[in-house]
């Protein structure tokens, strides 16, 4: 509660629309015995005070941000979310979600917010000197996939970044995606992408080359 107060004072508002649960996953806490005592506070009395600030309508929706599979399940088990943010595990370079964890949100009406759509940058930067994968150097493999991938976009006229920033919102529960900027001219380079027209071929041909999942939604 003290936490929500003191991003009340820092926002200046008086009401908060989304509230989020952040990094209680295996990336931060490393182990199952880390994981699950948190978890096990998180349950049995933090969750009291986000249902009651959301039951008084002083937050709108209360949600989970996570790294990683698993951990989806887990909460919707015990707690009854509105959304999460996923970040890295559904994007242009990986769609594991689509097996279990999504399908599980849908059946709870639960919405997602992807975050890291980037992929850490090298779908926006492209397969260039340097470039990062998920927080890490990307690997010769990662690097050929990611050359492939821009030379089917490259062959549509399409911009490697507009595809990586338009493909997780075909997903009927993904609301949002979280694309990031560090300056105007990024904020801008965002927005072309996103508005960027994007013929169907272009997930066709990527789903043919072994490129995306068969089985993602592909836009409109």
């Amino acid at each position: 509660m003290r936490s929500y107060e003191q991003s009340q004072m820092r926002l200046g508002m008086n009401r908060i629309d989304l509230l989020l649960i952040h990094d209680l996953d295996f990336w931060f806490h490393t182990t199952e015995a880390k994981v699950s005592a948190y978890l096990s506070q998180l349950f049995t009395s933090g969750w009291r005070a986000l249902d009651e600030l959301r039951s008084h309508g002083l937050v709108r929706g209360v949600g989970a941000g996570i790294n990683e599979l698993g951990m989806m399940p887990r909460f919707l088990d015990a707690l009854g979310l509105d959304f999460f943010l996923v970040a890295l595990r559904y994007t242009l370079m990986e769609q594991d979600v689509l097996q279990e964890e999504f399908p599980y949100c849908e059946r709870c009406g639960v919405g997602i917010v992807i975050g890291g759509v980037f992929s850490s940058g090298i779908t926006a930067a492209g397969p260039t000197p340097g470039a990062k994968y998920n927080y890490k150097d990307a690997t010769p493999e990662v690097m050929e996939r990611v050359t492939r991938m821009k030379a089917v976009c490259t062959a549509h006229g399409v911009p490697l970044a507009a595809a990586a920033l338009q493909f997780p919102l075909a997903h009927s529960i993904v609301t949002s995606v979280i694309p990031g900027a560090i300056s105007p001219d990024q904020v801008r380079q965002n927005v072309e992408n996103f508005q960027h027209p994007i013929p169907a071929s272009l997930w066709s041909d990527l789903k043919g080359e072994g490129l995306i999942s068969g089985y993602a939604p592909a836009p409109k």
